[in-house]
């Protein structure tokens, strides 16, 4: 018997139904990031400050239906879009297919456990702080470069 290629594998990213486009998430969290835009350059940086609305053990949003009305510049990815935001971490499950890259072995698509992100240690458990703990004027302090 033939086993059946994937979905993320078989579709681009515009054929994916809502339920599959969500699935891709691999929950590590990096995109609710605080992130800071060199205003000359249009380089971005990483922080280790996040979302108040994460929550820093499970990396996801707290809000995530109501997240657009409580955070007004909240990522929203959408197939048209994944190129739009270039400061995607290359572990990015939209990046990585929208680039035509394989997922990788820690994906839960791939590994069946929702904990395997964390386990290999691709997510943001125990390495933030949340933004309503730093000033914002203090935020240039909190510049990463693990994010990669």
């Amino acid at each position: 018997m033939i086993a059946q290629v994937p979905f993320w594998q078989r579709k681009r990213l515009n054929e994916m139904t809502a339920q599959e486009w969500e699935s891709l998430c691999d929950g590590c969290g990096k995109c609710c990031l605080n992130k800071l835009e060199d205003e000359d350059t249009g380089e971005v940086y990483h922080t280790d400050l996040v979302c108040r609305y994460m929550d820093e053990e499970t990396c996801q949003c707290t809000v995530y239906e109501e997240r657009l009305k409580k955070v007004p510049g909240c990522t929203v990815l959408t197939p048209d879009t994944v190129s739009d935001y270039h400061w995607l971490p290359y572990t990015c499950a939209y990046r990585t297919l929208a680039e035509d890259r394989p997922l990788a072995d820690w994906h839960p698509l791939r590994s069946g456990d929702p904990g395997s992100v964390h386990e290999a240690g691709v997510s943001i458990r125990h390495k933030v702080i949340s933004e309503d703990r730093v000033p914002e004027e203090d935020w240039e302090e909190h510049i990463i470069h693990w994010i990669l």
